[in-house]
Formats: C-alpha cells, structure tokens, sequence
C-alpha cells in the first residue's frame, strides 16, 4: 500500500485549522472515495480530478483509492481540495516524485485550487484566511494566480507560488521542467513563479470615489456637525427628517471623514471580507467598508448565519460604516438583534455543530421619516398621518435599541433661498477630516481607543468637568430623566466634542451640544 500527504486548510470562521489529505493507494477493486466529513462540492472533486488528470496525460490508478481529510470531525468545503487531491495521487502512484530526496511526503508547503476538467486550476474563496495561517506557520502556498494579489497581501515576500494548470504544480513539486503530457498543451513552466508581496504600508486613506462630498449637501449645517461629531468619537448616529434633506448623503460622506485605516485593521477588514459568501476583492484592501443593506434583509443576512455560519453585515462593516437606510422598515427582530454587537463589538453565530465569533465593531448611521408618509412636522407638505399611525411608526424601534444609538439628530427641509444661494461652499469632507483627524489622535494618546469605545469606569476618569458643566448635566440628568446608560453616552460625546475644541476640560458649551444631540428627537 501506497500512502502520500499534502497540505491545505479549511475554514472555521475566522479559524483556518490544517488539513492534512491523505491518499492511499492500495489492492482491490478499483473505487475512489473520500472521508472525512467532506462537503457537496468535495465529494464531486472525485470526478474533477479524474477527468483532469487524464486529459493531463496521467494515469489514473487502478485500484482502491482512499482520500482522508484530517481531522476526520472538521468539516470541509469548496473547491480548494481539488489540487492537493490530485497531486496526492500522484505522489502516492508514483507518477509525480518530490525533489526533495523523493519523499511523497510534502509537509512545507500548502496547496489551493479548484481543477477544471482540463486541468487548469481556477481561483478559490477565502484564501486570504488560508494564507494568513499558512504565513504564521511558515509554510510555502501553491495558489491559483487569479488569488496571488490576494495572498500576497498576508504572505511572506518569497513565500508565494502562483500555479495556472495542474501541470505547474507537478513541475514544481519536481524542481524541473516536465516533458508534455499527451494530449496536453505545453504552456506550464519548469516552476511555477514567485511572486512579489504587496507593499505592506497602512491602507489607502482615500474614501471610495464616489462617496458624497460633505460639501454637496447644502444647508444642515447642524447635522454636518453632528456627522463631524460621530465620526470623531466613532459615536452611532440617527437622522431623522422628511424625504430629500439629505440624510442619505450625509450618511455616504461620512466613510471620508473616517481616519486611515491602520494595517492590522485593514488586514482583520480583508478576512472577514474573504471568508463571506462575496469573497474579498484586493482592490478594495485598506478602504474602510460603507455596507447599506436593503431594509427586507433577514436576521442572518445582517447579523451572520446559514447553514455554514457565514459573518453578516454587522461583522462586513467592521472598522467601517453601517448604514440602515429606513430604520423602521426592517424586521424588529432585525433590529432587536443588533443591540449585543453595539455594546461588545463582537458576535456570536451558534449552528448545529458549529459555532463562529466575528468582530463587529461597526458604527452605526440610521435614518428615519418622522411618520409613515414622511411629512410630519414639515412645513410644505401637510401630514397625512394620524396620532395613533405616528406612534405605531416610531414604536417599530425599541426603547432598548434607541438608547444605544449615541447621537439623534433631525434632519429638516432645506429652504429654497439655500438650495439657490451661490455663497461659499462651507464645510467640505477636507476640512471636516482634518478635525477628526485631530480629535482621534488625542483619544488615541489619552486611552488608545475612540471616546465611544471607554467603558464607564474610563469615561468618568476621562472626563474632567468643570464645576458649571458638571451642574449642567446633573440638572439635564434630573430633568430629562437619563437613564445610567445614556447618562454615559452623553459623557462621551461631551469628551468627543472637546477633543474637537482641543481643550482638555469639559465646558457647559461641550456639555449642552452632547445633550442637545442626544436629545435631539
């Protein structure tokens, strides 16, 4: 009996724990299987990897075949066993040798690709995940070229192969060129090339091209500034307001107002990105995601889950934004289940035999109508709702949730003199990340985290009031009755809006814009 192993991993949420693909090759009946809790699409790699090897000129052995995916209890996906498979086979029919020494034991390097029938080796998803772990065990990765930007973004400089068909791969177990196979086309290399890493500097610090600029909502000046606020102290955000003022945009302007990313985020960004049922794209690494799901989205869509745990939009907009566009539309249990990642920044996706913890510490930007037809309180458009319509409306969301959103701002109608007015343009997204910019250094410097990230303990330590400002918000805590929880949160965005101001006391002016924006509805 004939038995030899390659290298892949699978994938477990954020975990990508080692495969090892065993083939055996021994006496018998000729049959093929494979064990070891494999997937749909890994069943069917039998017959990717039999056709691909004979339209490769190999023979396919014959006799009792036997590929294990160990661990026998991890459950494996996708298409990406598909090469190590085939070289496995190889190795142990004695079709394909290993330069070193000839052992068919390759315990170095891991393999990664889907096999056509012909052959060529297509791109898989999730790779990044793959390589990150495979770079801290530093292990040489065979991947399909289409992935090489993405690999490369975690992998070592040297420590990256790029294969393009089935026969790269072989010549590059052999350390020589092979002779062509029959039938098969000779555009495979003697190894199959490295590739150089991308530079490792800290993520493009531009927003997306076509994020709205700050300066083209006109008017609102007190809704820029409390979008200038949150995005300081990385604070979560409602507006409120009729149809067309602009809660829409001010939401797009808020990504280019953001701080660059740093490269330890941009990184946990990219995996989370690549193990989603979208895959990550390397042309976007280091931009700071904006996710604006449809309001009919399900609480899986949103929060993680199907059958294989997938993150949802909460771990998708992590270290970013995320927009929900007509709050009061989405399914309550929707809203209700973002209340846990708000307070921990992390979540939980428990299914049968699998449970997977994603990061989500995303800032949150809503927006609402004041009524089911959007036009209450407005001067232009009467109101066509009744009382009782009103607070059906509203009630959709919970006190619970309300009370975690830091900052609640309406939005009113922009009169027609400022839609026509010619003046100077006024706050543009530059300036406004300029201001934030400096205001997160100061919180960076003071606690090495966002003002909306101190616990309770840190705010208070924080926060140095003077003795008006302290009267100030003992008689608004009075007055407004604030629950302990919003007492906090207004803490917070005083301390936000004196980084603002440079100024290392909290003053009433700082105390009443917090309470001002909190209150805001």
């Amino acid at each position: 009996m004939q038995v030899a192993t390659t290298l892949c991993r699978g994938q477990l949420g954020l975990r990508a724990p080692l495969v090892q693909v065993e083939v055996s090759l021994g006496t018998g009946l000729p049959t093929f299987s494979i064990v070891g809790l494999p997937a749909a699409a890994v069943r069917e790699s039998r017959e990717r990897v039999r056709a691909a090897l004979e339209n490769c000129g190999f023979e396919f052995p014959a006799g009792r075949l036997t590929v294990n995916l160990a661990p026998a209890d991890l459950p494996k996906e996708g298409g990406r066993f598909d090469l190590p498979i085939a070289l496995g086979i190889l190795l142990a029919s004695g079709q394909v040798r290993h330069a070193a020494g000839g052992h068919r034991d390759v315990t170095a390097r891991e393999f990664y690709g889907e096999l056509s029938l012909t052959g060529a080796v297509k791109p898989i998803k999730g790779l990044l995940l793959a390589a990150a772990h495979a770079a801290r065990a530093r292990h040489e990765i065979l991947v399909p070229r289409p992935n090489v930007s993405e690999a490369c973004i975690v992998a070592r400089e040297d420590a990256v192969l790029a294969t393009d068909h089935l026969l790269d791969a072989c010549a590059c177990l052999q350390g020589e060129q092979l002779r062509p196979a029959r039938g098969a086309q000779s555009h495979w290399v003697a190894a199959a090339p490295r590739i150089a890493a991308l530079p490792r500097a800290a993520a493009p610090a531009a927003a997306p091209p076509f994020a709205p600029e700050l300066a083209d909502v006109l008017g609102q000046h007190h809704a820029k500034r409390a979008l200038i606020v949150a995005a300081a102290g990385a604070h979560s955000l409602l507006f409120l307001g009729p149809p067309g003022s602009g809660k829409s945009l001010l939401a797009g302007a808020l990504p280019g107002l953001l701080p660059p990313l740093a490269r330890a985020e941009a990184l946990e960004i990219a995996t989370i990105a690549s193990v989603s049922a979208s895959g990550f794209d390397p042309g976007g690494f280091g931009r700071r995601p904006f996710r604006s799901p449809h309001h009919t989205a399900s609480a899986a869509a949103i929060v993680g889950g199907g059958p294989h745990a997938r993150p949802g939009e909460v771990s998708l907009a992590h270290h970013g934004v995320l927009f929900l566009d007509e709050l009061p539309e989405f399914d309550r249990r929707v809203l209700e289940a973002l209340r846990e990642p708000l307070e921990s920044g992390v979540i939980a996706v428990s299914r049968t035999g699998m449970q997977a913890r994603y990061p989500a510490a995303f800032q949150l930007v809503a927006a609402m109508n004041p009524c089911p037809c959007g036009y209450l309180g407005d001067a232009s458009t009467p109101c066509r709702c009744t009382p009782s319509q009103v607070e059906r409306y509203r009630s959709r969301i919970s006190g619970p949730l309300l009370d975690r959103i830091d900052l609640r701002v309406a939005v009113e109608r922009v009169p027609a003199g400022e839609l026509l007015a010619q003046g100077p343009v006024g706050e543009t997204t530059e300036t406004g990340a300029a201001q934030v910019a400096q205001a997160r250094a100061r919180q960076l410097a003071r606690a090495g985290k966002p003002n909306s990230a101190l616990s309770a303990a840190e705010v208070r330590s924080a926060a140095s009031l003077q003795k008006p400002a302290r009267a100030l918000l003992e008689n608004a805590l009075d007055r407004l009755g604030l629950t302990a929880r919003s007492y906090h949160r207004v803490l917070r965005i005083a301390l936000t809006i004196a980084d603002l101001a440079a100024s290392d006391v909290i003053q009433p002016a700082h105390v009443a814009e917090a309470v001002q924006l909190r209150r805001g509805l």
